[in-house]
């Protein structure tokens, strides 16, 4: 069996599909895209696949130290997107051509579900409360917000007090039974960080994410060792090497993205790199279907995983939706708060091939917000 094919669609809301295509008619689904800059990785998709084109599809780590290792310049978010996606896809031919979910490939599954979480509140997180209840009444036990908007590099006592108050009422709509996961999304300096995590520490945050920039990890131990919440990072880490600072800093959850941190093969890797720290895997995922399905398959194989992001519903879905894309939905419905084993082969889901080519006649420009602060000057987003 050889790769014969490979396309890509750019399809709204914000997404990069790929499709691996072999000569006996096997086809394969992978998610490779940078949010933002999804054209860019579009175009690392289109050069690597001058490699994959001809090859035996089941090679899967070998093509995988090619596609990585064999150009003299390495890594950073484009070319991990790519290989990612592509990545995806090979497992999930290879899936189908022994006839086995991607899971039973990894080893066999280690849980009969996998615990999932939704965001609410928006990029300036408002009326979380009814959000919450929304969610809880969904049947959804764990909920993720931002934790802020804008935030002044040392921020006023107002801006705590926003922030606590939001984690307040979510908790007081939520209970002690369900989770509360808190996202800082980089916006906050290391100081700002020991500044509010002891105020939100009666509330008992299941995790606080990104607490600082990836750029800023050398702050992360005094964070962790002052910190009474667990904190959590990783969708901009794109490989294991960059996960040992953070977890020998003593992070609690580390969080590579399938789309962007090498696909299932590396992350697969950076989960076992985390199970010898004692940290826990709880991938990040705001993206499509493909994404979610490969991000289930890991789970479903990983002794240390805690929590599964997904994006149905999400903030940024503005007339799209995740499930669009699928044939049958059904693999993505919630059960008390999980979703329940794949047993389909390879990722588990089939694609609607003609609605992702439909949406990409139209595709999308989609780029992320600029911030800035009241005198100007650049915020982080």
């Amino acid at each position: 069996m050889k790769i014969d094919r490979i396309e890509t669609f750019l399809v709204a809301p914000r997404w990069l599909f790929c499709r691996v295509e072999t000569d006996e008619g096997l086809v394969g689904w992978g998610e490779p895209v940078v949010e933002g800059r999804a054209e860019v990785v579009r175009s690392a998709v289109e050069v690597l696949a001058e490699y994959l084109i001809g090859e035996d599809p089941l090679r899967i780590e070998h093509h995988w130290q090619i596609l990585t290792k064999g150009g003299f310049y390495r890594g950073g978010p484009v070319l991990s997107s790519a290989v990612a996606g592509l990545d995806q896809a090979l497992w999930d031919i290879a899936g189908q051509a022994y006839g086995a979910p991607v899971h039973a490939l990894l080893g066999g599954p280690v849980r009969d579900r996998v615990r999932v979480y939704s965001w609410i509140g928006g990029d300036e997180p408002g009326e979380v409360a009814e959000a919450a209840a929304a969610q809880a009444a969904a049947g959804l036990t764990a909920i993720k917000m931002n934790a802020c908007g804008r935030l002044s590099a040392i921020p006023t006592a107002a801006e705590v007090d926003a922030v606590v108050s939001r984690v307040a009422a979510a908790r007081e709509v939520l209970g002690d039974n369900r989770d509360i996961a808190l996202d800082f999304h980089g916006r906050a300096s290391a100081a700002a960080v020991r500044r509010i995590l002891p105020e939100i520490a009666a509330l008992r945050p299941l995790f606080v994410e990104e607490p600082v920039l990836a750029e800023q990890a050398h702050h992360l131990h005094d964070i962790v060792t002052a910190s009474p919440v667990p904190v959590a990072t990783g969708e901009r880490l794109y490989g294991r090497a960059e996960f040992l600072g953070p977890l020998q800093a003593g992070v609690a959850v580390v969080q590579p993205d399938l789309s962007h941190a090498g696909g299932i093969s590396e992350v697969r890797r950076i989960a076992a790199l985390a199970e010898t720290y004692g940290a826990v895997l709880a991938p990040h995922c705001p993206l499509g279907p493909i994404a979610l399905a490969a991000s289930l398959q890991v789970a479903l194989a990983t002794p240390n995983f805690l929590i599964q992001e997904q994006s149905i519903g999400i903030h940024y879905h503005a007339g799209s939706e995740l499930l669009d894309y699928v044939v049958d939905p059904a693999p993505f419905q919630f059960v008390d708060g999980h979703i329940n084993r794949f047993e389909a082969p390879g990722l588990g889901i089939t694609v609607d091939e003609a609605a992702v080519r439909a949406a990409a006649r139209t595709g999308h420009a989609w780029r992320n917000p600029v911030w800035r602060h009241d005198d100007g000057s650049f915020a982080e987003w």
